[in-house]
């Protein structure tokens, strides 16, 4: 891709998009990235990126603008660029919970708008990233998945589901995580020290998730292969749904989305 491209807010998430394009081998000089503490982005400075600190500078040479400040500072961001951005540009918000409708309210005129959930497994490339747009071609859904293709993988959703996506993918990260830990703890406690212990974990929550993206099983499928009766797999499992683990995610994923949707 050779458009230019601003991103609007240097913070993690704005790094790590920016980071995920320069590895792709994304031109430095097509690339501005904005932050009030310009001095923090300086390794990208040195890189050829153009930092800045004025949102509508960025807005007037750049072809797609992404917007990727905390939600309070939505409003404002958009008020600020509202007289410089145009329907011919491509404006993409990864600002969580503010719908389309929303951005186009709050602009004179109306770009085309993309709303995408990564999550922060782009910093290493591997987020899982939904794309949602009301008013775009296919040239420009390319264009923008081309960009978070650059930090995992996209996949095209409605909008009505950009709520669940942030929930299931965003927030997911943080499920996972905690379900890690978890892991981590029970082997410091059959035995492990804690270093070998994440690394077993880690490696094996990882070869899990390989085992479904790349044979497209049914998780069951996978677990009948490590489950033989009378055995300690799923003697283990069966004390756990006991527990109430599956429920216990399930709840949690639901109370994520009521929360996120009040």
């Amino acid at each position: 891709m050779n458009k230019s491209i601003a991103i609007i807010g240097g913070g993690n998430l704005g790094q790590a998009i920016a980071s995920g394009l320069l590895s792709e081998g994304f031109d430095a000089s097509n690339l501005t990235i904005t932050r009030h503490k310009t001095h923090l982005l300086k390794d990208y400075e040195s890189k050829g990126v153009d930092v800045i600190s004025d949102n509508v500078s960025a807005v007037k040479k750049s072809e797609i603008i992404i917007i990727a400040v905390k939600p309070y500072k939505m409003e404002s961001v958009l008020k600020e660029i509202s007289d410089t951005i145009t329907d011919k540009q491509i404006l993409v918000s990864v600002v969580s919970d503010f719908s389309i409708e929303k951005i186009k309210k709050a602009l004179k005129n109306e770009p085309i708008i993309f709303r995408a959930m990564p999550n922060t497994a782009s910093s290493v490339n591997e987020s899982m990233t939904c794309l949602a747009s009301q008013n775009a071609s296919d040239e420009n859904t390319k264009d923008v998945s081309l960009i978070f293709n650059a930090l995992g993988i996209t996949i095209p959703i409605d909008e009505q589901l950009m709520d669940g996506a942030t929930v299931l993918g965003a927030c997911g990260i943080a499920y996972v995580l905690r379900f890690i830990r978890g892991m981590i703890q029970g082997g410091i406690e059959i035995g492990f020290d804690a270093k070998t212990a994440t690394q077993i974990a880690t490696q094996t929550v990882k070869g899990a998730s390989e085992l479904l993206i790349l044979q497209g099983n049914h998780p069951e499928a996978e677990i009948d292969k490590v489950t033989t009766p009378k055995g300690c797999t799923i003697a283990g499992l069966n004390e756990m749904e006991h527990q109430g683990f599956s429920s216990a995610l399930i709840k949690g994923i639901k109370t994520s989305y009521e929360n996120i949707s009040n």
